[in-house]
């Protein structure tokens, strides 16, 4: 993936980012906004220091680390991503606490459309301000989005330095494990798509 010039980051702020998304999804993975390298690239998690990728490799999402240009692989493995706040920014600081509120009720129409197993806000803080739980802590939520079950998990960005790598992929992981039955079928599932590809070669 080509590294973004300074003018390609500049033309970024505003932009929005396609979902990768699909009905019947294990788990809806929710960033707080897209970032500057992922709109300007148009691929989540897309700053070399994000951990996002390595993380759910190693909580066991994905056989292998994808990279942020194979995002729409996700969707073999059971996974979606979106964003709480569709407007890119350079930070998340720059968002308003009423965007973070509507993009809350922007997510809750998401989920009832597209009925994930799980879904998964990354970043408690941003959690509690767009669903007014000022309490809530990382993990399982009491209230489920209808039949889908509500997760909070640490933010992957290489500036959240309360979590290195290995509490990330703990965190993950405890999703991971909560969710075997489906997420194995789409792993096997996956697997015998790349097999099949790779013979018809």
């Amino acid at each position: 993936m080509a590294r973004p010039t300074a003018a390609d980051l500049a033309q970024a702020v505003h932009r929005t980012i396609e979902d990768v998304i699909e009905p019947g999804l294990d788990v809806l993975f929710v960033g707080i906004n897209p970032g500057l390298w992922s709109a300007a690239t148009g691929h989540h998690f897309a700053r070399p220091g994000n951990r996002f990728w390595r993380a759910i490799q190693l909580a066991g999402f994905t056989p292998d680390v994808l990279a942020p240009s194979a995002q729409r692989d996700l969707l073999r493995y059971g996974i979606g991503i979106t964003n709480l706040v569709p407007r890119t920014t350079a930070t998340a600081a720059e968002l308003t606490d009423e965007e973070i509120r509507t993009g809350a009720v922007r997510i809750i129409q998401k989920v009832e459309r597209y009925r994930p197993r799980a879904v998964a806000f990354l970043g408690v803080s941003s959690y509690r301000i767009a669903f007014g739980r000022p309490k809530a802590q990382v993990g399982r939520q009491p209230d489920p989005i209808g039949a889908t079950e509500v997760w909070v998990l640490p933010n992957p960005s290489g500036l959240n330095a309360h979590y290195q790598l290995p509490q990330l992929a703990e965190a993950y992981g405890q999703l991971r494990r909560a969710i075997p039955r489906a997420s194995a079928e789409s792993l096997a599932a996956a697997e015998s798509r790349r097999g099949t590809a790779a013979g018809s070669g």
